[in-house]
């Protein structure tokens, strides 16, 4: 059986770090549970937004909540009319005081959650799954990525049997943990049944300040 590692969760405390930061005693159940609800909330409002993560952060009986996204006007809405009624929905879900940060997620072809989502969209919409994946795959190396990496698993172009199918381009490092790889899983919902899309894109190393100085005075 292949058994395999969340690419965030093997980097956890190395290079990357938690989504949700607070630190709790006896109503940490009740806070993870909150957590999840204000995720999946998030996520069915603004799907359409292009939401690539969420982290939320506490302090006494406040939290904050930071939206990662690739179009921040429409979360933001005309004169912020849509912030602050995602907030007071926010209140009344949680039944504390929530701050909401938006920020822009500049490159969305390098984010292998958006990119994922793109995909299953195109899925949804009837378009050829290599003509999809072939596309992400392209628009991700040109934006500067070193590898990329897209399996879609189902039943693919509605084939009686499901199969997996991947794509690969450039080096994808899994067992690297300097390496930053951005991974991604979304579902596309088709008449045949549920498409699993899977994203891995290697945007490069993060290298320590020591590295860093050895690399320059090696390379001087």
């Amino acid at each position: 059986m292949g058994q395999k590692v969340h690419p965030k969760g093997f980097r956890l405390g190395i290079i990357e770090g938690w989504e949700s930061k607070w630190y709790a005693r006896r109503e940490y159940a009740t806070m993870l549970h909150e957590d999840l609800r204000i995720r999946q909330f998030i996520k069915r409002r603004l799907y359409h937004a292009g939401l690539a993560k969420v982290e939320i952060e506490r302090a006494a009986n406040k939290a904050k909540v930071n939206v990662h996204t690739a179009r921040p006007g429409i979360v933001i809405g005309k004169k912020g009319a849509e912030i602050e009624k995602l907030k007071s929905e926010l209140g009344k879900l949680t039944g504390r005081e929530c701050f909401i940060n938006i920020h822009e997620v500049r490159r969305p072809d390098l984010d292998a959650q958006l990119v994922a989502e793109n995909v299953g969209l195109q899925l949804e919409r009837r378009v050829a799954f290599r003509r999809a994946m072939k596309e992400a795959v392209a628009r991700g190396m040109r934006m500067g990525a070193l590898g990329i990496r897209i399996q879609s698993s189902g039943r693919l172009g509605g084939t009686e049997i499901s199969r997996r199918e991947w794509y690969r381009e450039g080096r994808v490092p899994l067992h690297t943990l300097r390496a930053e790889i951005s991974y991604g899983f979304a579902q596309a919902y088709t008449t045949y049944g549920v498409i699993g899309i899977k994203v891995w894109i290697f945007r490069g190393e993060v290298l320590t300040r020591q590295e860093e100085e050895q690399r320059a005075a090696t390379g001087a």
